[in-house]
Order: structure tokens, then sequence, then C-alpha cells
């Protein structure tokens, strides 16, 4: 896949030393924030603003600067991202664009994946026909999907995790299964999802299958964080620490947020599921840099590192749903989504751009205020409908 193929050659050692430029940066084009939204109201209000100002640029043909060449890909991961993103609009605005969006696209579509049978990223967009079968396109919204999942079934993939590089003249043959973090984000909610409007129980086996083999591959039990793939095992950063890539967990933990709620309460899985998203929650919440970011390196030195949109964004909105949904303490957890929520709103651009989202990458890499990206937009949509959930009080 392009997405996997395209990789910025910018090292972590760059990132970091880039870092007094960004801030800089952020304080001049952030002095103009009064007050950070709160409410649900203000809170979907200035999610309309992004929202309006991607579904426009996308309308216009407008690609962002260093996208992928997948970006334009209309059942790729880069727009499916963003669609996810707005399932939650849909369900939360009044606003009937977003419901419209999501039918014309897979009417556009004609329902179709991602060109690839097995690879997750080409998934990711069922997520939406599935939201839309519910709302309007009825049962042929789905027919493709099952299609493909089935033959999946009928012929499951036989390779291991590990991951090769992409350079390999072999391939990455691992992507036939979930053997990087940002396939948990990509297929098994749709799996998930699938089961439970077919009440065919295959496909959840399937997911909780995968998930739990992933899972017991990159899950790092010391640091309580994912490794992007293998390749990442025995890498290290500048100062020694373990390299674990921002958006790759975030991708992992939002994932959890939207698997948790498709299992029953008491199935083994699903409690698999939240014991790990406890985990990365009390984990992330120790490494939140003071400005609300995560690392574009989660464990690099926050005094050195850019901001970071997109990581920031999955986490925001995992933190905010386990608060709402009850898995995480609000006392101890309001902080940190305020925090979260305070650098997403910072991120936003006067004219409803949303920026300092890394560009497409399997690592940490540099970053920019300007830069935006679809799929970042979608995190931040996520986050933001999450956040109104919690209706929270006015804060500093």
């Amino acid at each position: 896949m392009l997405k996997m193929r395209i990789l910025a050659s910018a090292a972590v050692a760059v990132l970091l030393c880039a870092a007094p430029t960004a801030f800089a940066a952020t304080k001049s084009t952030t002095d103009a924030v009064q007050a950070i939204p709160y409410k649900s109201d203000e809170v979907l209000a200035l999610a309309e603003r992004v929202a309006q100002y991607q579904l426009a640029s996308m309308a216009g043909g407008v690609i962002p600067n260093k996208a992928s060449p997948d970006t334009p890909n209309k059942t790729g991961w880069v727009q499916g991202a963003l669609f996810v993103g707005l399932i939650e609009m849909a369900e939360h605005s009044k606003n009937p664009i977003y419901k419209q969006t999501i039918l014309a696209r897979g009417e556009a579509n004609k329902w179709q994946l991602g060109p690839t049978t097995y690879h997750a990223d080409d998934h990711v967009i069922g997520q939406s026909y599935l939201w839309a079968s519910r709302n309007g396109a009825g049962p042929e919204a789905i027919g493709p999907l099952k299609e493909r999942f089935d033959t999946i079934l009928a012929f499951p993939p036989e390779v291991d995790l590990k991951h090769r590089e992409y350079t390999d003249p072999r391939g990455v043959d691992c992507d036939e299964r979930w053997c990087w973090s940002d396939a948990l984000f990509m297929a098994p909610a749709a799996w998930l999802e699938l089961s439970k409007v077919t009440g065919e129980p295959k496909y959840a086996d399937y997911a909780k299958k995968e998930f739990i083999a992933t899972t017991d591959y990159l899950y790092d039990p010391q640091e309580h964080l994912y490794f992007r793939d293998s390749r990442f095992f025995d890498r290290r950063g500048p100062d020694g620490e373990k390299v674990f890539w921002s958006r790759g967990d975030g991708w992992v933990f939002a994932g959890l947020a939207r698997m948790i709620p498709l299992l029953p309460e008491g199935d083994p899985a699903r409690a698999r599921m939240e014991t790990v998203f406890k985990e990365m929650a009390a984990k992330l919440k120790t490494i939140q840099k003071a400005d609300g970011y995560w690392s574009p390196s989660l464990l690099s030195d926050p005094a050195k590192s850019l901001p970071e949109s997109s990581g920031t964004g999955f986490f925001t909105y995992g933190f905010a749903w386990g608060i709402k949904a009850g898995l995480l303490d609000a006392k101890e957890y309001e902080p940190t989504v305020r925090k979260g929520w305070t650098a997403l709103v910072r991120s936003v651009h006067p004219n409803g751009k949303f920026g300092w989202v890394q560009p497409v990458s399997d690592r940490p890499e540099s970053v920019s205020f300007e830069d935006t990206q679809f799929y970042g937009v979608g995190a931040f949509l996520l986050a933001a409908t999450a956040v109104a959930d919690l209706n929270l009080k006015p804060g500093k």
C-alpha cells in the first residue's frame, strides 16, 4: 500500500532539534484564542467549522501539501479515517450535510471497499457503509463488505506478524493480517459491527482472534504502549528511549474506543480490550506534555518535541469516550481531556483548517502548524464529539 511505502526521511533527531521554532509558531498562531469551548454547543460549533472547511476543500478538489499519492482514493484509509469522524458528526449535528456526504460517498463508491482484499487500510471505509446501512441506504450498503469478509474467512491469511522493511523486494506480506498498530483502527470495528448487524458470530470471532494476536505481539507490557510494528522492537531514540509513535498508539487507543462498545459485557475479548485501554490511559496521562499535546515520539524529551495533533486528537477522543463510558474516573482523567482539547483547539486555523498534523509516515517525524491531512481532521472530529458528550463546565 502506498501509505506504507511513502515515508518521509527526516530522522527523529531532526524532529527534536526543530522544536524551538515550532513552539514560537504555536504562540504566534494562538495568541488570539481567548477561551476554550467546553459546553457541548460551543464544542460542536467549532467542530462544524473544521468539518465545513474540510468538506469544502474536498469538494473543490484540494489535496493537502505533503499528502501521499493515495490521498485522493475515495475508498482508501486517508479519506476513510475522515469518514469515521463524519459518522460522529452525523450523530451529533442537526446539519444534514454529514449524513448526505456519507450516503453520497457510498453510492459513488458503489459500496465497494479498497482494492486489496486483506489489507486493513482498505476496510476502514466500511465503517461508514455500516452506518449508512442503518441510516437510509439499507442492506445493499454492506453487501460488498460482507462478501469481502466472507472471502477472507474462506481463505484466512497464513503469514506471521513479523514486519519487513518497505524497501524489501519481497514486499510486506504480514499486512494480510493486522501486523501494524494502525490496523487496529482500520479494520476490527467493521468486523465487529458486521457481526452485530448480521447476527453471525464468525466476523466477531475473527476480529477478536486477530486483535489478541496483534496485541500479544506489539503491546509492550512494561510501557503499556504498542510498537508500530516489529521493526521498532529494538530501535531507540536519541536519549536511548524506546520508540513509540504517537499516531500509531493513537490509532490503537481510538480503535479500542470503537471496538469495546461492539462487544457484549462479559466477553473475554472485551475484558482484554478494557484492560489494555485502562493501562494505556494510565501511561498516556503521565506522558502528556504541559502544552496538552503528546510528543510525536511518545517517550522522547517533552521539552524538545514538536506539537502533533493527529495522535493528540485520537488520544483526547479515547480519554473523553472512556470517561463517558465509565471506564475512566472523571476526576482523575478530566484534566487530561481538558489539556488535550485545549491543544486541539489551538491547532485550528481561523478559517477552520486543522494544523499540526504529521504527514503520512510510519514513525515520529517533522510537522508544522501548516500541515494538515484528512485523517487528522477525522481525529479532531472524533475528539470534538466525545468532548461535547461530556458537556464540561467552562474552565481556563
